[in-house]
C-alpha cells in the first residue's frame, strides 16, 4: 500500500465516521464539529483527486463560513436539548419509514445502472492535460460554457427560492419600530438635526 492509498482511505474513513457521528452525536455542538471533520477530510479527497480549487472552495465556504455559522448559532442559542430530544423521539418511527423507502430506492437505481460508451476513456482522463489548462480553467469552462444555461436555472432556483424564504418569515407587528429606507434618504439635514447651546453646569 503507497502512501497515497493509506491517505485516501484515511479521508474516506474520516468522512464517513464524520457524516456518521453527526447525525448520531446527542450534543449539537459535536455535531457541528463531527461536520466540520467532514468537510476537511472531504476537501482531503478533492486534493488527492488533483481539484484543488474545490477543495479549497469547500473549506472557505462550508468549513470557514457556513459550518462555523451553524457552530455559533448552536452554541449561543439557549436550546433545551432534552425537550428537544424528547419532541424528535416522536417522529423516529416516521423517519425509519422514510429511510427504509429510501434505501429501497437507492437499491433500485444501482441495481438498473448502466454506464454510457467511452466511460473508461472519460475516467482515464477526467480533465484535460495540465499543459493546455489547469483545473480551475477546466472548471470554469464547464460551468460557464457546456452547462452555462443549467448554471444560470439553478442560481434562479436559488434566488426564488432565498426571496420565497424571506416572503414566507417576514411578519408585520405593530409593536416594533421598522426603517423607512425612502425617508431616511429623503430627510434634510437642516429639520432632522437641531444644535443646543448648553450652557457650563448644566444638563441637557
Amino acid at each position: 500500500m503507497t502512501i497515497a492509498d493509506f491517505t485516501f482511505y484515511l479521508f474516506a474513513l474520516c468522512v464517513v465516521l464524520g457524516g456518521l457521528f453527526t447525525v448520531t452525536s446527542k450534543n449539537p455542538v459535536h455535531s457541528v464539529l463531527w461536520l466540520i471533520l467532514s468537510f476537511l477530510s472531504a476537501a482531503g479527497l478533492f486534493v488527492l483527486l488533483g481539484a484543488e480549487f474545490v477543495a479549497m472552495l469547500l473549506i472557505i465556504v462550508y468549513v470557514g463560513a457556513v459550518a462555523v455559522l451553524f457552530l455559533f448559532v448552536v452554541m449561543m442559542l439557549d436550546v433545551d436539548f432534552a425537550e428537544l430530544k424528547a419532541e424528535m423521539a416522536k417522529y423516529v418511527p416516521l423517519g425509519g419509514l422514510i429511510g427504509v423507502i429510501l434505501l429501497m430506492q437507492l437499491t433500485l437505481a444501482f441495481g438498473s445502472w448502466t454506464y454510457s460508451e467511452g466511460i473508461d476513456s472519460r475516467l482515464g482522463s477526467p480533465a484535460p492535460p495540465l499543459d493546455e489548462a489547469h483545473n480551475t480553467q477546466a472548471l470554469g469552462l464547464i460551468i460557464y460554457d457546456d452547462y452555462f444555461l443549467v448554471f444560470q436555472l439553478s442560481g434562479l432556483i436559488l434566488l426564488v427560492a432565498m426571496i420565497g424564504a424571506i416572503v414566507l418569515t417576514l411578519r408585520h407587528r405593530v409593536d416594533v419600530k421598522r426603517q423607512d429606507p425612502v425617508a431616511q434618504m429623503m430627510r434634510d439635514p437642516k429639520t432632522a438635526m437641531e444644535l443646543k447651546d448648553v450652557k457650563p453646569g448644566q444638563g441637557l
